[in-house]
């Protein structure tokens, strides 16, 4: 099963030097996906599904304050077995847990925002407190943070992005 990760670009330094440690809250096409989008082939899905993952990866940027101001998700292939329904009601149906640990070979492909985006980002993550209190205003900076296209980098790139 693919899983995507959200991650921030010091935490996926850590991955590639450490590996993470289980369990790993991620997103996944899971049965509540596939309910929601009722069209859409897999592809589709897991489109909708990496979306999910970059939202989440705003709120890791919410408390790591050193970390650039760009959004980043890792996919990475698990077996089936080891991907769970987190243990609390998540935000997203896409959420869920991976009950593995995963090394820096797990990883498929890395997808992050571009330089150009760095300030649209920096708004949504400040948006965002007022966005979880119902705010339009800043509900509208965190669209225009998902409307910023997300890069795709290949596993063997990953060095090049951490630098």
């Amino acid at each position: 099963m693919r899983v995507y990760v959200p991650m921030t670009l010091p935490g996926l330094a850590d991955w590639s030097k450490n590996g993470v440690a289980e369990p790993v809250s991620a997103h996944a096409v899971t049965p509540g996906v596939r309910e929601w989008y009722t069209e859409g082939d897999l592809e589709e899905l897991e489109y909708a599904v990496l979306l999910d993952a970059a939202r989440a990866s705003l709120d890791l940027l919410e408390y790591d304050f050193d970390a650039p101001r760009r959004r980043v998700v890792v996919a990475v292939d698990v077996p089936d077995a080891a991907v769970g329904a987190p243990a609390y009601d998540a935000p997203s149906r896409s959420a869920v847990v991976v009950q593995v640990p995963l090394g820096a070979d797990a990883i498929v492909s890395v997808h992050v925002d571009e330089e150009s985006a760095v300030a649209t980002v920096e708004a949504a993550v400040e948006a965002l407190p007022a966005a979880r209190l119902g705010d339009e205003d800043a509900a509208f900076a965190l669209d225009e943070a998902e409307a910023c296209d997300l890069l795709w980098y290949d596993a063997s790139e990953v060095e090049g992005l951490i630098g």
